[in-house]
């Protein structure tokens, strides 16, 4: 991946640092980001040292004698600066105010030490052992308000073995956690450029329309009205004739709109060949800040444009519920 589109994560850690040394290993292999900055809520954490040894910015603030929301906008301040794009928690024990997560909200990932949903929260080794179970493991889930509870995103198994003890077991799940998450941070910040990924995010949105189905238009995935005489509202359009952008093409209504578009904001708006001609206009996809609820609002308008007055009218009448 070029160094343009190599992802910029800051890394909070509260003690040693061994999944964030993983992380910074793993980015100068060739992994799909880089480590922004190393932050910690103790200034003596083992971790900053390596950080500091390896060239890694830093930041370090004590979070003793100071409300969670106040101690939570600095370390956010100082991640901002560093120009991270994403926040990977590693050993960060620290509860993250509402606010931080809400900013954060799906670009902010964990690693946790057991096969969730299963023993969310503290001593899952000794709880998995007390239960009898065979196999344990780590996860890397989406930060949310809910301990341990967002998406799961990747897991790694590890077996329990006779005699094992909480503190075995933790270091063979520490182990795993090392392959584990480097893999999964990659794949998921690697999904603005993914095109599976993205037409799949893509698909969801626009079958979820009234009566709408995909068929494939000139070799490519298209989103049309249900029936033989059912007009094509969305286009998927996957570097078309020499473009850079994976792209929804979707209907404007008329060449001076698109042109408007297109001049006002030329990094998300662009004129797709052949297809602007009929006042289509492309909307780029393969952004690390790509607005999907601007793709949503112009797959529905795109869909009202050719949808029969019956569908737009169940449409607007379920809005008003």
């Amino acid at each position: 991946m070029s160094a343009d589109r190599r992802a910029k994560i800051a890394v909070l850690i509260s003690g040693s640092g061994t999944n964030m040394a993983a992380l910074l290993y793993a980015s100068r292999l060739g992994a799909p980001f880089e480590i922004a900055l190393v932050a910690s809520n103790d200034p003596h954490a083992g971790g900053l040292s390596l950080a500091e040894a390896e060239g890694i910015p830093t930041f370090a603030l004590s979070h003793k004698g100071m409300e969670r929301a106040a101690h939570d906008a600095e370390m956010d301040a100082a991640i901002r600066k560093s120009g991270a794009q994403f926040i990977a928690l590693a050993g960060y024990m620290r509860v993250l105010s509402d606010e931080m997560v809400a900013r954060w909200e799906g670009r902010m990932l964990n690693i946790h030490p057991s096969l969730l949903p299963k023993y969310k929260g503290l001593d899952p080794h000794a709880r998995a052992l007390e239960a009898g179970d065979e196999m344990v493991g780590a996860s890397v889930h989406l930060v949310t308000t809910e301990l341990d509870g967002g998406e799961v995103l990747g897991q790694a198994e590890v077996a329990v073995m006779d005699g094992d003890t909480p503190e075995t077991l933790a270091l063979r799940v520490k182990m795993a956690e090392h392959q584990l998450y480097p893999r999964v941070l990659g794949e998921y910040v690697s999904r603005p450029y993914d095109t599976d990924w993205l037409l799949g995010r893509l698909r969801e949105m626009a079958l979820a329309l009234p009566e709408s189905e995909e068929q494939a238009s000139h070799g490519s995935p298209a989103f049309k009205i249900t029936g033989k005489s059912g007009k094509f509202f969305a286009h998927f359009a996957d570097r078309h004739h020499g473009a850079e952008q994976i792209a929804l093409l979707a209907k404007t209504s008329g060449q001076d709109e698109l042109a408007d578009l297109v001049e006002r904001d030329p990094e998300v708006f662009f004129r797709p060949a052949y297809y602007h001609a009929s006042g289509w206009v492309g909307i780029t996809l393969n952004r690390p800040d790509c607005d999907w609820d601007q793709v949503q609002h112009w797959l529905e308008r795109s869909w009202r444009a050719v949808a029969p007055k019956r569908l737009t009218k169940l449409m607007d009448a379920a809005d008003e519920f």
